[in-house]
């Protein structure tokens, strides 16, 4: 029992921090600050709480269901895991690609979706919440992660970065103005490109892993 959980331990760290970095550069809360600033969140404490509360309430709930559901929708769709793995990878990739120059990503967000929410009241579900936290490479990641997990507790740490990331989204757009002025334009880029470096090697790493899955399936059809 004892090596039972010696062990257990040794794996739970490890996929905490992989799952924690994973899901919190894919919602990247710091490339969403401009546009809360932008559509309206500025000098209006109140406003900008009540935003970033409903933002962080829908980042929360769509990861969470979507990672409850992940196995349902594999059946439901007849695909495996590996060929989710490969497709979330390119989707990653893509968005770590833009993010390291310092572009943010079409998948997130666009134009029309900036300009729809400024005439919003309240923005913080759509487009804030989704798709420019909750978007579709946050939403492979948690999908992937969790058909990862192989046993009930190996679960937990997909959750718990869930739930962090998006505690820490609410803190991060409140104080989105500060965070701004202290970092600046060039700080805000290098903090991007930095972020997008990570997350371009779990993209790898996502791919890397489905097709290993795959390999003995399409070498045995060879």
């Amino acid at each position: 029992m004892e090596r039972f959980v010696s062990g257990a331990l040794q794996e739970f760290f490890p996929f905490l921090l992989v799952s924690l970095s994973s899901v919190f550069f894919t919602v990247d809360p710091f490339g969403s600050i401009p546009a809360f600033l932008s559509m309206g969140s500025e000098g209006d404490h109140r406003r900008a709480r009540r935003t970033a509360s409903h933002a962080a309430w829908t980042c929360f709930v769509v990861l969470t269901l979507f990672a409850s559901a992940g196995g349902l929708i594999f059946k439901l769709f007849g695909f495996s895991l590996a060929a989710f793995k490969i497709a979330g990878g390119l989707i990653l990739f893509q968005v770590a690609g833009e993010m390291m120059r310092a572009h943010r990503s079409e998948t997130r967000e666009v134009a029309e979706e900036r300009a729809e929410g400024s005439q919003k009241e309240d923005f913080g579900v759509i487009p804030l919440g989704v798709p420019m936290l909750a978007g579709p490479a946050a939403i492979s990641t948690v999908i992937v992660l969790m058909g990862q997990s192989k046993l009930w507790w190996q679960t937990i740490p997909v959750f718990m970065a869930i739930v962090l990331t998006s505690f820490a989204s609410f803190y991060i757009l409140i104080a989105g103005a500060k965070i701004q002025h202290f970092l600046g334009e060039s700080g805000v880029r290098i903090l991007a490109r930095f972020m997008g470096l990570i997350l371009a090697a779990v993209a790898i790493q996502f791919m890397l892993n489905g097709i290993n899955d795959a390999w003995p399936s399409l070498a045995k059809g060879a």
